[in-house]
């Protein structure tokens, strides 16, 4: 599987003159070379905050992202490295930095939101970058988080501000906190980094406006990021070298920065996902240039990003491109059978089912929603006329060599026709024993060839016009002995009608049974294709259930019991329980290949 190593990163995302995002072709034209399953981490965070050291130290380079060293924002819109991923082979490391948050220039918090919004919907780890401490300043500095339902739709139909199901799609979040400097003690104890997130992310009891105000960034964080980690960096090395940092020998940084700028990047690497869309599919450098550019040119346009949108956009994109391959597969197998035709039927009967198995399974591996199976359909008729027309090519080339060997067979028996040898006395004896050699030759040479019989057929009936002359003409026969010659000559011309006629009726059963074969393993294919579909459905579903009681024990442990009731009225609705909820599925595009109905929860 292709996967693409880039020396120094390209913009992805550029903010125009005008204020308006869009995407890069040169991104898009590297992502469409990237084959390989992606993770993608992004990073955010207010301007000036050294966001780029730490994608460079990802990537595995001391510099690449631009690092600045005075008090403007280096990086515009969002930047892109591909690199492959250190700890997945087959895999390609996708890292995204963001232009820095309130950024004085621009003063423009709704860009924001939507650079945030983006980070979010294109990451499968986002890593939000702040310096010094997290108290409720640097959590309110995160206001984007609030704003996301206003930005961001799981299905087209959800009403603004619904966000109830962002934690099915949302990524794993990192909290890097730089240049950290105090002690990590909560009630005089000392806490590890995730405990002193959690610290900081704690609600409080009450209903004002203002403890309402408080909690709502941290409702949104623990509510949206149930996967939360947290990295407290010291300072890189003295404050006067660290607008030198890109160019500071790994011997001139602080021990304890290296010490921790280590266990970011290893737990980035190990723990990281590939990026998926809804219902679990992995995307590829390929879907996620289409997804880039999609979601930016629906927040260029001033529309709200939609993830079932995506999804069916996506399908669409994917699903005739996996037609396209897998028939394209097809037709080069057999095109390379092509090059021995005419072939026994049993031979491109054998390699149509084996190119057919393996259309379909590079249609399954790439196709994804394909539910009403429209697009198995279009590729199974595709197959079914390329397989149709390399029969009738291979019935036409196996004429043609047939032909051309009773030619050459039946050569002195013309040259004799012309010199007259069978115009003279047991001349019709002669002829018959003549053709009969033909015959017996013929056989031998074209035994199991698609159109022997037929071809056989025509040149004894070429032949009838010829013999009855000859026996005519043969003054040793008798009346009767003409009548008898005639009448075995009639059983033979019969005999091979019915030859001809059974190797017609063999030809169309045998296609048949290939076909029968074929879709067989379709179906296989397809209902092990919906079980993986299925349980990759129930695995998202089961992590964000997982990840609510996680956050519901936790409200219950802080006394926040009506919350925590709220959570569990949530999650109640989300539990298949009732019966009602469950409906008879046809799985109509297995119907002509005679598949029973399944019932399916849905």
């Amino acid at each position: 599987m292709a996967s693409v190593g880039m020396q120094v990163p390209v913009c992805l995302v550029e903010n125009g003159a005008d204020g308006r995002m869009s995407v890069q072709q040169e991104a898009l034209q590297i992502l469409e070379q990237i084959q390989q399953p992606v993770v993608v981490v992004a990073v955010v965070g207010l301007y000036r905050t050294g966001k780029s050291y730490l994608m460079n130290r990802l990537a595995g380079k001391q510099t690449g992202f631009a690092l600045g060293s005075t008090i403007e924002s280096k990086t515009k819109g969002i930047w892109m490295w591909c690199v492959p991923h250190p700890n997945k082979p087959g895999h390609t490391l996708v890292l995204l930095d963001t232009e820095g948050l309130g950024d004085v220039d621009k003063g423009d918090s709704k860009h924001d939101t939507q650079i945030f919004s983006l980070a979010v919907l294109l990451s499968s780890t986002l890593v939000y970058n702040s310096r010094g401490t997290i108290d409720n300043r640097s959590v309110e500095e995160l206001q984007y988080v609030t704003e996301l339902a206003e930005y961001i739709k799981v299905k087209s139909s959800d009403k603004s501000g619904d966000d109830s199901e962002f934690v099915k799609f949302f990524p794993s979040f990192i909290w890097a906190v730089r240049d950290f400097t105090l002690e990590r003690k909560i009630d005089g104890k000392d806490a590890s980094e995730d405990e002193y997130l959690d610290f900081a992310l704690k609600l409080k009891l009450g209903s004002s406006k203002k403890v309402e105000d408080y909690n709502l960034p941290r409702e949104c964080i623990r509510k949206y990021f149930p996967s939360r980690k947290c990295f407290t960096f010291p300072f890189p090395t003295n404050p006067e070298n660290v607008i030198y940092l890109e160019t500071l020998a790994l011997s001139d940084l602080a021990a304890a920065f290296l010490e921790v700028t280590e266990r970011f990047c290893s737990f980035v690497f190990e723990q990281s996902p590939v990026k998926q869309l809804k219902d679990g599919y992995s995307v590829d450098g390929r879907v996620f240039g289409h997804l880039v550019k999609m979601y930016v040119d629906t927040i260029s346009s001033g529309g709200i990003p939609c993830l079932e949108n995506a999804v069916v956009a996506m399908a669409q994109i994917e699903n005739e491109a996996a037609v396209k391959e897998g028939l394209e597969m097809y037709e080069g197998g057999m095109q390379q059978l092509r090059v021995y035709f005419p072939v026994y039927l049993k031979d491109i009967n054998a390699e149509h089912e084996r190119l057919n198995t393996l259309a379909v399974e590079i249609f399954m591996k790439r196709s994804f929603k394909d539910d009403q199976g429209q697009h198995l359909k279009a590729l199974e008729e595709a197959v079914s006329k390329l397989f149709s027309s390399f029969l009738q090519q291979n019935e036409q080339t196996s004429v043609r060599f047939c032909q051309e060997i009773l030619s050459g067979l039946s050569g002195p028996l013309r040259d004799k026709l012309q010199q007259g040898v069978y115009s003279t006395v047991g001349g019709y004896q002669l002829f018959s024993q003549d053709v009969e050699d033909i015959v017996v030759k013929y056989n031998c040479q074209t035994q199991g060839g698609v159109k022997a019989e037929e071809v056989l057929e025509e040149f004894l009936k070429q032949r009838k016009e010829e013999s009855a002359v000859i026996l005519h003409a043969d003054e040793t026969l008798g009346e009767k002995d003409r009548e008898i010659w005639e009448e075995r000559e009639r059983g033979v011309l019969l005999e091979q009608e019915v030859r001809a006629g059974e190797e017609r009726e063999r030809l169309l059963e045998e296609k048949m049974e290939a076909e029968r074969r074929s879709n067989e393993e379709r179906v296989r294919l397809l209902l092990l294709k919906m079980e993986d579909d299925m349980q990759h459905q129930q695995q998202e579903a089961q992590r964000a259930m997982d990840a609510k009681l996680r956050e519901q024990a936790r409200l219950l442990q802080t006394g926040l019991d009506e919350k925590a009731a709220a959570m569990g009225r949530e999650m109640a609705a989300c539990v298949c329980i009732m019966p009602g909820c469950c409906r008879w599925v046809s799985m109509r595009r297995l119907r002509r290949w005679g598949a029973r109905w399944r019932r399916v929860c849905v």
